[in-house]
């Protein structure tokens, strides 16, 4: 019969003589330079992984052998900069030799390793638990003005104060390419401002990027989208009934022209055009129309993408107004395979994107309990303009998920609506990829 104490045992290959344990308090510790790199007759796997900073794991395996019921299983664990594994739990297998541990929301927050000990000197190999941290980005203002600062600020989570944080720019029609514009410090609350000034005007994908250290790897908000325009000519303006708007959904442009000299007394039947280019074409006419008796004039469009517009006189000297940047935002659909799971279940969340990107990056993201989301897996945009992701929960509780399109100088970038996921209960590990 095993040994459920495992009583004065020195286990081959890993450099530790394990005591008797007949409970946590009492158990052995292992050197990190001795930590088992293959099994011997214990089995271990984790799921999810990677992971954001304090989601669920599920931790699960099979002892090997003819007695491989009710047997003792004892977890370990080593989290930088600690120099030693410690022992953190304790479960027994089943009927058939599996057993899992739950390692609850709010506890795995940083990169770790984990292995199991059984009876007998059986020990499973070390696992790796990559964690990314939890960035915020968030800023006071909802558009900006050329040559204005805009202050942006947020938080990493868990706490990493006195360290670098990047705002980044997303400039490619994939939502592959990010370029850093500016550079941040966390406080010793792990806080951070960030002021930058844009020269030019546009529609802003942005993002906070926190590269990774030993704590934790690489980590990112959720996007956000300025919308920056250019100071207008006080002679003739323009202005949109809105600077985000979400495709297939029209847009006002509108302003006046003012009498020479004059910014209330506006010039009545003046010929006017509307001009308007896409990310990467040049300016072309639009409409035309004439200003009212009070000077005004309106346009309506319908953009797919995000447009650049600017209105110019089409009599006598040519008068312009300042380019107006309107953003379009992606519309983008979701589904669920189910809206009940398991610990270590998974469900499918699918759905599209409009108008076409395929090819261009897509999120799925969780909300987080302070209201924020953070994206938990990232995929492309796939023929017909869908998406899909698997999606494995490592504990139980209440799931808000939502798909996000990050946007760029094609398109804003939009979210689904969100949808909730029931986890309760764990999944059998015969349900389980197997572990190794």
């Amino acid at each position: 019969m095993r040994n459920h104490l495992l009583a004065k045992t020195l286990v081959t290959g890993l450099g530790i003589a394990a005591l008797a344990v007949p409970g946590v308090a009492n158990a052995a510790r292992l050197h990190p330079a001795w930590h088992p790199h293959r099994n011997r007759g214990l089995t271990i796997a984790a799921t999810p992984d990677a992971i954001l900073a304090g989601q669920g794991v599920l931790i699960y395996g099979a002892l090997r052998g003819s007695d491989d019921a009710n047997q003792p299983i004892y977890l370990y664990h080593r989290i930088n900069p600690a120099a030693r594994f410690t022992l953190i739990g304790r479960t027994t297998t089943n009927a058939d030799g599996f057993y899992e541990f739950v390692r609850a929301d709010g506890i795995v927050n940083s990169n770790r390793n984990w292995f199991v000990l059984g009876p007998d000197g059986t020990h499973s190999r070390t696992v790796h638990e990559w964690v990314s941290p939890i960035v915020t980005l968030s800023t006071s203002t909802t558009s900006g003005l050329t040559g204005q600062p805009v202050t942006f600020t947020g938080n990493v989570f868990p706490d990493h104060p006195n360290q670098r944080v990047f705002l980044q720019e997303q400039d490619s029609a994939s939502g592959t390419a990010w370029h850093t514009i500016a550079v941040g410090m966390t406080d010793s609350s792990s806080n951070f401002s960030i002021s930058h000034t844009f020269k030019l005007p546009g529609d802003y994908t942005l993002r906070a990027f926190f590269p990774r250290d030993p704590r934790n790897i690489a980590g990112e908000s959720s996007v956000l989208t300025i919308p920056v325009q250019q100071a207008e000519n006080s002679q003739f303006t323009i202005n949109a009934s809105a600077p985000l708007i979400a495709d297939g959904t029209s847009e006002t442009i509108s302003g006046t022209l003012y009498q020479t000299g004059s910014t209330t007394a506006g010039q009545p039947n003046v010929p006017v055009t509307l001009y308007g280019r896409q990310w990467g074409h040049s300016f072309k006419v639009l409409a035309t129309g004439s200003t009212d008796a009070n000077g005004n004039y309106t346009f309506t469009q319908t953009p797919l993408h995000n447009s650049v517009y600017m209105v110019k006189t089409s009599t006598g000297t040519v008068v312009a107004t300042a380019e107006l940047f309107i953003g379009v935002q992606d519309t983008v659909t979701i589904n669920t395979s189910a809206t009940t799971s398991t610990v270590g279940g998974s469900v499918t969340v699918s759905g599209t994107v409009a108008p076409d990107h395929v090819g261009h990056v897509v999120n799925l993201q969780r909300q987080t309990p302070n209201g924020n989301w953070v994206n938990v897996a990232s995929g492309a945009v796939t023929t017909g303009s869908t998406y899909s992701f698997s999606y494995t929960f490592g504990q139980a509780g209440t799931y808000v998920l939502r798909a996000q399109v990050p946007g760029g100088p094609v398109n804003v970038g939009g979210a689904s609506s969100a949808t909730t996921i029931t986890v309760s209960g764990i999944a059998p590990v015969t349900s389980l990829p197997p572990a190794s």
